[in-house]
């Protein structure tokens, strides 16, 4: 059996382990910071046979090492949000392409034909902060609706609210994308029902005052717009990939993108199904970074692929 050429074409287990591992053996020939890490713990070529096998390189690397898979200095970075210079990850890229087709193949089969759709979106920390890979995408798919209406509102939550008002009228299938605090001022001063507008959250928790789980900040916005269920984003600086839940905070990956759960405890323990454990994620997407990555979030995974995200380790 041929293997396959590009990760997007990717449809069975079998095709994401094999490529997995070719994966794991070009990053560790050629990303210096991965190959210290796998050397440092043991795990090197000789080690790795097997999916499970593979390391996954902690977080914190990309805000302390250049975290690269190519020669020669980056010719584009996206950075994470933070209050020094000295907090912000930076993942590295050689070319953009990869990104774009992952979040738009990813997108679209979710939500279908941008063309079909108007996306609107509140998120002014994002807009603040240089090199966000969240502005990048959320630019270019806004762009791609071809929407007069599409577009960022920053706080101008009156504009907003008149311009869903029309969108509802005319029964226009829209998106209304933002952080949670956003979300919340919005809701509080314009409230309404609506019917043809997708309320989708995309974090944004830790800088809400209180604390509040998911499932209570879904339930508010569920109240403020009278809808049935509130979509999700879930996506960081050092991926390339998405993933998004449709209703519950239940999410679910392109095929290119898997998430597995390991003990808080033991790094290289991974949890039995449905455990909660630390998020570890296959991204094959970041083929120019690192594909294996130890996030600082806490969840559990399902044997259907999908996950619930509930926080960040303590």
């Amino acid at each position: 059996m041929e293997k396959i050429k590009h990760f997007f074409d990717i449809k069975t287990k079998k095709e994401f382990n094999d490529f997995a591992i070719r994966t794991f053996i070009f990053q560790y020939r050629n990303n210096l910071t991965y190959k210290k890490y796998c050397d440092s713990i043991g795990r090197n070529l000789d080690y790795v046979s097997d999916i499970k096998d593979i390391p996954y390189l902690p977080i914190i690397c990309f805000k302390k090492s250049k975290v690269k898979s190519f020669k020669g200095s980056s010719k584009l970075f996206f950075t994470s949000s933070g209050t020094t210079s000295k907090n912000l990850s930076t993942h590295h890229l050689n070319k953009i392409s990869n990104y774009k087709e992952s979040f738009n193949r990813c997108f679209r089969s979710f939500y279908g034909p941008l063309e079909d759709l108007t996306i609107l979106a509140l998120l002014p920390s994002y807009l603040r902060q240089k090199n966000s890979s969240l502005i990048f995408m959320m630019n270019e798919l806004i762009n791609d609706t071809r929407k007069k209406e599409s577009g960022f509102y920053l706080y101008n939550y009156e504009k907003l609210s008149r311009t869903i008002d029309f969108l509802e009228k005319n029964k226009r299938k829209s998106i209304l994308m933002g952080i949670v605090p956003s979300l919340f001022s919005f809701g509080k001063l314009f409230p309404k029902k609506l019917n043809h507008t997708i309320i989708m959250e995309t974090g944004g928790i830790k800088n809400l005052t209180d604390e509040i789980t998911r499932k209570e900040i879904h339930q508010k916005l569920k109240d403020f717009f009278r809808v049935d269920s509130i979509h999700s984003e879930y996506g960081m600086t050092e991926l390339l990939s998405q993933g998004y839940s449709i209703k519950n905070g239940i999410f679910r990956n392109p095929p290119w993108m898997k998430i597995f759960t390991y003990e808080l405890n033991n790094p290289f323990k991974r949890t039995a199904i449905g455990k909660v454990g630390r998020l570890n994620i296959i991204d094959l997407a970041n083929q120019e970074s690192c594909s294996f990555i130890s996030t600082d979030d806490i969840g559990r995974s399902f044997n259907d692929s999908s996950y619930e995200v509930l926080g960040r380790v303590d």
